[in-house]
Parts: C-alpha cells; sequence; structure tokens
C-alpha cells in the first residue's frame, strides 16, 4: 500500500511540474484549479465523506451478522449510491456556472473558461463515487493495494494530456478546443482510475447485482450515519468556500500568489500524509471496526495508540522536511515553463506555513477513523465544527490583515493552527469514549514531545543546510538539507528513546542493505 501510494503521489509530483508548465500559476491555472476543484467539492459535500467512513464499518458488521456474508447488502448499499452519485453528477453539470458563481468572483473571459473547465470536469463526480465504492467494497474483504495503484493511471493519462496540450499550443489564450482538452482529459483520467479497480474486484469473487428491495434492508442506519457526515463536509467545504474566495482574491491582486500557488502547496504537503496515515489506518480500519462490533473498546484503543505513534514516526520528520526544504522542493517540481521563481518562493512560503498542521492532520485522522469504526459519526461532525470554524475566521483575518502577496500564507498558517486545536479536542473526547483516557494518551502523547524535542533542531539545521547550499541547485539543496535533518533525528534516537523512529530507520537500512548485497 505504501509503494503504491508513493509511486502514486511521485506521478502526481509530475503531473504538477507538466500542468504548472503547461499553464504556470496566474489566471489561466486558477481557472483550471477551480473547474477542476468544483467535482471533488460537490462529491464529498454530498456523497463522498458518507462513502469514506460508513462503508467499511457496515460491511464488516454486515459479514459478521449476516447468513449470507453480507453480500446482499453490500448490493443493495451499493445500488443506493450509485443511483444518488448519477442524479447528482447529472444536477451538478447542469449546475455548473452558479456553483462557479459560488466559489468565484470572476466575470467576463475568466468566468467563461472557469465554467467550461467545470462543466468538463463536472462528470467526475460519478467516477470518484465509483472509485470510493468499489474501493471501500476490496478494503471491506481485506484488498488495500488496488486503490492506491490505480490513482498512478490517473497521472499518467493527465501528464499525457497536458503534455499534448504543450505540444500543440502556441502559447496565447485558450482556444475553446484548447480547453475542452484539458478538462475532458483530466475527468477521463478519474474514470480510468475508477474502471481499473473492476479486475481485482473480480479477483476477490465479488459480482455486483443491483438489488431494489430496501424496505426493511438495515440500510436505515448506514443513511443515518451518512447525514452526519453530509454535515461534516458542509462544513469543511463552507471553510473551504471561504479558503477559495480569499485565494482566488487574492491571486487577482497577486498574480501568482492565489488559489493554484495554495492547490500546488497543499499537494506536496499532503504526500506523506497520504502515503504514511492513509495507507496505514486503512488498512487498520477492518480490524477496528471488527473490533467494534464485538464490543472490545480495548482493541480499538490498542490500534489508535500503535496507530498515533507509529505514524508520528514519519510524520514529524516530513514536517521539519517540508518546513526547511520548502524553496528547493517547490523549485525542483515546479520551475518549469511558465512558472518563475518569483511563484515558486510564493508557494514555498505557503508549504511552510501548511508543514506544522501536518502533524496534527495526521493524528485527527487517526481519532476521527476510531469514531468511525465504532459507528459514530455525529461526535466528529460535532469536533470538527472547531476546525472548520477556526480555518475560516483565520482565512478572513488573513485576507483582511495581511498584504495580498501574504494572504494565502496567512490563511495556510490559520489551517496549521486549526488543525492543531481540533486534534487535541478530539484526541480529549475520544480518551473518554474508549474509557482509557491515561493508557491511549500517555504512550502516543510523550513520543509526540520528543519527536518535537528532536524536530526544533532538525528544521533548523535543515533550513541553513539547504539555504547554504541554494548555489548549488534545488536538487543538491534539498538532498544536503534532507540528509542533515535524517542525521538529527538518527542521533537523537536513543537519548531522546525515539523507539518508532530507530525501528523505522532500522528497517529502511536492513531492507536498503538487502537490496545493495543482491544487486
Amino acid at each position: 500500500m505504501a509503494a503504491g501510494s508513493l509511486v502514486s503521489r511521485a506521478t502526481g509530483f509530475a503531473r504538477s511540474a507538466v500542468v504548472a508548465a503547461a499553464i504556470g500559476t496566474g489566471f489561466v491555472a486558477d481557472g483550471y484549479a477551480v473547474g477542476n476543484s468544483v467535482p471533488t467539492i460537490v462529491y464529498m459535500l454530498l456523497l463522498g465523506g458518507a462513502l469514506n467512513a460508513v462503508f467499511v464499518p457496515e460491511l464488516v458488521k454486515a459479514a459478521k451478522e449476516h447468513a449470507d456474508g453480507g453480500v446482499a447488502y453490500t448490493d443493495r448499499l451499493l445500488t443506493v449510491c450509485v443511483l444518488a452519485l448519477t442524479v447528482l453528477t447529472a444536477v451538478a453539470v447542469l449546475a455548473a456556472p452558479a456553483i462557479v458563481d459560488g466559489y468565484t468572483d470572476y466575470t467576463g473571459a475568466q468566468r467563461d473558461m472557469t465554467i467550461a473547465f467545470a462543466r468538463s470536469c463536472l462528470p467526475q463526480i460519478f467516477f470518484l463515487g465509483l472509485f470510493t465504492l468499489l474501493g471501500q467494497v476490496l478494503n471491506a474483504r481485506g484488498r488495500f493495494g488496488a486503490m492506491m495503484w490505480t490513482p498512478v493511471l490517473n497521472n499518467l493519462v493527465v501528464i499525457g494530456v497536458f503534455a499534448l496540450f504543450l505540444a500543440v499550443s502556441d502559447g496565447g489564450d485558450l482556444t475553446a478546443g484548447e480547453t475542452a482538452l484539458l478538462g475532458w482529459g483530466t475527468t477521463a483520467g478519474i474514470a480510468l482510475q475508477a474502471l481499473a479497480l473492476l479486475p481485482s474486484l473480480r479477483a476477490a469473487r465479488f459480482r455486483w447485482r443491483p438489488r431494489l428491495d430496501w424496505r426493511g434492508s438495515g440500510l436505515a442506519a448506514p443513511l443515518r450515519a451518512a447525514g452526519w457526515l453530509v454535515l461534516l463536509v458542509l462544513t469543511n467545504q463552507a471553510a473551504y468556500w471561504v479558503t477559495t474566495k480569499v485565494a482566488t482574491a487574492a491571486g487577482q491582486r497577486a498574480e501568482g500568489a492565489g488559489l493554484s500557488a495554495y492547490n500546488n502547496a497543499y499537494l506536496l504537503w499532503a504526500v506523506p500524509h497520504g502515503i504514511v496515515t492513509v495507507a496505514l489506518v486503512t488498512a487498520l480500519m477492518p480490524r477496528m471496526s471488527g473490533a467494534a462490533a464485538d464490543g472490545d473498546l480495548t482493541g480499538v484503543r490498542r490500534d489508535v495508540a500503535y496507530a498515533q505513534r507509529t505514524t508520528a514516526a514519519a510524520v514529524v520528520p516530513a514536517a521539519c522536511a517540508l518546513f526547511a526544504l520548502a524553496v528547493p522542493l517547490m523549485a525542483t517540481v515546479f520551475q518549469y515553463g511558465r512558472t518563475d521563481a518569483g511563484a515558486v518562493r510564493s508557494m514555498a512560503w505557503i508549504l511552510m506555513a501548511l508543514a506544522p498542521g501536518l502533524i496534527a492532520l495526521s493524528g485527527q485522522y487517526v481519532c476521527t477513523r476510531a469514531f468511525y469504526a465504532m459507528r459514530d459519526t455525529r461526535t466528529p461532525f460535532l469536533l470538527n465544527l472547531v476546525i472548520a470554524g477556526l480555518n475560516a475566521l483565520l482565512a478572513v483575518c488573513a485576507s483582511a490583515f495581511l498584504p495580498a502577496r501574504w494572504a494565502v500564507a496567512g490563511m495556510a498558517a490559520g489551517y496549521s493552527l486549526a488543525l492543531w486545536a481540533g486534534w487535541g479536542l478530539t484526541a480529549y473526547v475520544l480518551g473518554r469514549r474508549l474509557r482509557g483516557a491515561e493508557t491511549t494518551g500517555t504512550g502516543a502523547g510523550a513520543a509526540l514531545v520528543r519527536l518535537l524535542a528532536a524536530a526544533a533542531p532538525a528544521a533548523g539545521l535543515g533550513l541553513l543546510t539547504a539555504d547554504l547550499g541554494a548555489p548549488a541547485g534545488p536538487v543538491a539543496a534539498g538532498l544536503a538539507g534532507a540528509v542533515v535533518i535524517v542525521a538529527v533525528f538518527a542521533l537523537l534516537a536513543r537519548p531522546l528513546r525515539l523507539t518508532e523512529v530507530s525501528s523505522l530507520i532500522g528497517n529502511v537500512t536492513g531492507r536498503a542493505g538487502r537490496l545493495v548485497r543482491r544487486g
């Protein structure tokens, strides 16, 4: 799973580099960013969060309790969701102008271009939902790899589409045909990503048979749970709406420091979370759900503590690297074509502001999934109000009090602060729910404190090394800074008793040694 996620993220970098080289980070890039973000926004707002959180616990419970192993239940749940996706996609395509107007203040040609992008990208809603549905069925059956690998196909399709655009474009304003090529090409990548899961489903001996006999089938419980998740996503999207408004307005006042710059920084920032936290928790989710279904809160508590300690051992050093190496990382990935050094610097400041929030994002994700494993979606919704509300409030403050070129970086810093506040509250409530707050928090909390003690010198020395190595180029500077960060954590692992870090380093060096010997 981690290997698939790593390759997916690596090809995602290549994809982002090609996109930035083709359309830069200015007005066209912001229009594409809005048009391509709208499908995900609408999907997550109305259905996606529910599918991600409800499916695995419900399918695991059905497999335990139903005589047929949950086959009929799965068929009915898939039928309901596929029909909902079809209706949602059709309505969203028709409402594209209203959706774009709701997220931007664009007028004239900029508005027309963004609407064109949105119309060609909104069919992604159906395929995003299908990907999630089929992937969760596989996860409930203990097959995790396919869902991590198929996004690679999506990235390769988009790379090919934008490479074709670079070959045929004359560098002037986008034509209607070029806009369609970029929009529909991006949608084709999502469609392939979803359909590529079908061979894995066949290998798992899953055959979907649509069923409309929903009455008395037990679907009411997941639908009620989904309702709270829709509200949770609604609050997140309200905060994202504020973020989009702030970022697009800043981009109009300071070109290169708007929404596309934020999205590019966010993409890089989320990589460690996807590789480490999402992969680990996805694998643990069926086990946690099974323990919760059996009333084994000790098992849930054990898995939560393990996930918190293990993810922190990788995520904290990664956050240090993103903070200290922001400039060389952004230059290496994005400084091509229409993206100049000024735009790279703006994206780097945004990444540095996001970096501390990565630790809290990972911890919050673990805690929230524990609630979902216990089939509780109401509590995460209430707790998430803290993150969404504080995020929106600080984004507005950044827009009001900071210069345009710093507004988005300030917004990113506010998001980091909101994540830390939300994680602290969620961890406290989860500890109370599991009736073992001391057991749940002591090991993970103490390990985090020790990791943060090592993080301060590691980030500082890494930043200094990268700055001194800047004349050698971004790749050399980034590698030198990374070596220093890893060395600091390795040196402090024993005196600070960073057990998970020592284990991680031992595993990596052991595997590297075996590869060298085989070579």
